[in-house]
C-alpha cells in the first residue's frame, strides 16, 4: 500500500523511496544547517504530502516550471520527484539552502532538476508552464517575481495560509482549494501584461 496517495494523480513507483531518502537527509543537514523548521520524520512526511496534495487539481501535465524561494526543497524536490516528465527549476538565493538542493538533486538522481543560487529576478525570464512557491511572500509580490516566466497558459500554484482570500481579491481565474490550515491558490489566464 502506497504511503502517499491523491485522488487522480499516479506517483511514479520510486517516489516513497526517494522521499525516504530525502526525509533522511533533512533531517541530517538540519542538525547543523537549519534549512528547515521540520525536526522528525512524522512532520517531513506531513510536508511531503503537503507538497503533493494540490496534483490532483492539476487539469494539465506541465513540462516546464519553476520555483520561486525554494529553501529545504518543499514543495519544489517532491514536485520534481513526483512529476518526472516536468522540468523544474529551483531558485534559492541562500548558499546553504541551495547547497543542500544541490546534494538532493544527486542523492535521489533528480535529472528533471536544475538549481540556480540566485533570486528569480536576477535571472533572464523564460516562459514556463507551472510555477510555484510556498511561504515567500504575498500573492500580489510572486506574480509581480515571475513577470516573464509566464503567460496565459501558464498555471500558477501557490501555498499560502489563512491570509489567502485576501491575497486575490482582484484577480481573476483563481481557485483556492483547502486542506486544513493550508489553501492552494491557483492561477491561470494572467497573460504576460499583469
Amino acid at each position: 500500500m502506497q504511503k502517499y496517495k491523491i485522488t487522480n494523480f499516479s506517483l511514479p513507483p520510486f517516489f516513497e523511496q526517494s522521499m525516504q531518502i530525502f526525509t533522511k537527509f533533512l533531517l541530517l543537514y538540519n542538525k547543523t544547517h537549519n534549512i528547515t523548521g521540520i525536526k522528525n520524520a512524522a512532520i517531513a512526511d506531513e510536508n511531503i504530502y503537503d507538497s503533493i496534495y494540490p496534483l490532483q487539481f492539476l487539469k494539465s501535465s506541465p513540462k516546464t516550471a519553476i520555483d520561486i524561494g525554494s529553501g529545504g526543497g518543499f514543495p519544489a524536490v517532491v514536485l520534481a520527484a513526483a512529476m518526472p516528465s516536468c522540468h523544474f527549476t529551483l531558485y534559492e538565493p541562500a548558499a546553504k539552502k541551495s547547497a543542500f538542493l544541490h546534494l538532493i538533486k544527486n542523492e535521489l538522481d533528480i535529472s528533471n532538476m536544475n538549481i540556480k543560487t540566485k533570486r528569480i529576478e536576477e535571472d533572464a525570464a523564460k516562459t514556463v508552464e507551472l510555477i510555484t512557491s510556498r511561504a515567500v511572500c504575498d500573492t500580489a509580490l510572486l506574480i509581480k517575481l515571475s513577470k516573464g516566466f509566464y503567460d496565459k497558459n501558464t498555471i500558477m500554484l501557490f501555498y499560502k495560509g489563512q491570509r489567502a482570500e485576501e491575497e486575490i481579491l482582484n484577480l481573476k481565474n483563481v481557485q483556492i482549494f483547502t486542506r486544513q490550515k493550508r489553501k492552494y491558490i491557483f492561477i491561470k489566464g494572467l497573460g504576460g501584461d499583469v
